[in-house]
C-alpha cells in the first residue's frame, strides 16, 4: 500500500512539472496552416520551427486582438545573425524573398515596416506565407525576442 502510494505522489509531482513547461494552444487566425499546436517551453528555436510568443503592447495589437489577447505564433524565419532587408515593398531574409509589406490593415489602418539589419542575439524574424500575417515584417511586432517568447509549438491538427 506504501509503495502505491509512493507511486502516485511520484507520478503527480512528474505530472505536475511536466505541465509547468508544456501547454495545448489553439491558433484562432487563418495565418498559420495548423489551428492545434502542442507547446513547449525552454527550448532553444531553430529556423522553420513554430513559435508562441507574447505580442509587444500597442494600440493596433489591441485594437484588432483585445487587451487580454493570447499569444501569437509564427513560424521562424531568420535566426540572430541574420540580414533583413526591405526593397521595395517586399522583405528579404538572408537574401531570400519571404513577405510582401502592406501600407494597410485590411481595415485601411495604417502598418509601419519592420525592423531591418542585423537579428539581434537572442531575437527572431518570425512570420507566416499568409499575405494578412501581422508578424516581424511590422514594426507593431518587429523581432520576436527570446523573453516573449513562450515555446516552440508541434502542429498536431
Amino acid at each position: 500500500m506504501i509503495g502505491v502510494l509512493a507511486a502516485g505522489i511520484a507520478s503527480h509531482n512528474a505530472i505536475a512539472a511536466w505541465q509547468e513547461s508544456h501547454s495545448f494552444m489553439i491558433n484562432a487566425s487563418d495565418s498559420l496552416p495548423n489551428w492545434a499546436f502542442f507547446v513547449s517551453a525552454g527550448k532553444q528555436p531553430a529556423k522553420g520551427d513554430y513559435v508562441f510568443f507574447v505580442p509587444p503592447p500597442g494600440e493596433l495589437v489591441n485594437r484588432h486582438f483585445g487587451p487580454d489577447q493570447g499569444p501569437f505564433g509564427k513560424q521562424v524565419i531568420g535566426m540572430p545573425g541574420a540580414l533583413v532587408e526591405h526593397r521595395g515593398e517586399f522583405v528579404f531574409v538572408d537574401g531570400v524573398k519571404v513577405a510582401r509589406i502592406k501600407p494597410r490593415t485590411r481595415l485601411g489602418e495604417p502598418l509601419h515596416p519592420g525592423p531591418t539589419g542585423i537579428v539581434p542575439r537572442d531575437c527572431f524574424y518570425v512570420g507566416t506565407d499568409h499575405p494578412d500575417g501581422f508578424d516581424s515584417r511590422y514594426a507593431e511586432i518587429g523581432f520576436a525576442c527570446r523573453k516573449a517568447i513562450l515555446g516552440t509549438g508541434t502542429p498536431i491538427l
